[in-house]
């Protein structure tokens, strides 16, 4: 069985996630998205939050592409992480040549740990390239509209958030 891992904050998902996510389908078969924490990005979500807002976004692909999905939280070495879920590959999102300089770095060092796990690059689709999570949150603090770069329900999930709210 081939297992991949995809790694991020998702802090939030966005529709670039999704597209990198449900492609991998089709290269695995069990994809287990793994949310995670950074100390040096300052989450706007929970890590639970997101795990909830994750999942709930991967059950409307219907295009699953026959792959087993699971997704979990980690807090530990990305590799750490891929070999407890057994996983043969790391599937990691590019957008731009300045993601490659860092993921290349990344796959480098993670081949370093464990050279059995190959890291796979996925370029996002040319429309959702300049998509970022702390774009996102940008735009929306100052009352822009973000229903272009996220599914509706997260959209409202990031509204509901900046205006006090929970879930």
């Amino acid at each position: 069985m081939r297992t991949g891992v995809y790694p991020g904050t998702f802090d939030p998902v966005t529709l670039g996630h999704m597209d990198i996510m449900r492609r991998a389908t089709h290269l695995v078969d069990r994809l287990v998205i793994g949310v995670t924490t950074n100390p040096s990005k300052s989450p706007m979500f929970t890590v639970e939050e997101r795990l909830a807002m994750v999942e709930r976004e991967m059950a409307a692909i219907t295009d699953g592409g026959g792959a087993e999905i699971r997704v979990v939280s980690f807090d530990s070495l990305l590799m750490d992480f891929a070999e407890r879920e057994r996983a043969s590959m790391i599937i990691r999102g590019l957008r731009a040549v300045a993601d490659f300089e860092y993921e290349f770095q990344m796959a480098g060092m993670n081949q370093q740990l464990n050279d059995d796990i190959e890291t796979v690059f996925l370029m996002a689709d040319v429309s959702l390239q300049p998509i970022a999570s702390k774009l996102v949150k940008e735009i929306a603090r100052f009352g822009g509209r973000i229903d272009k770069f996220v599914p509706p329900a997260v959209a409202e999930d990031v509204r509901r958030h900046l205006n006090g709210g929970s879930r």
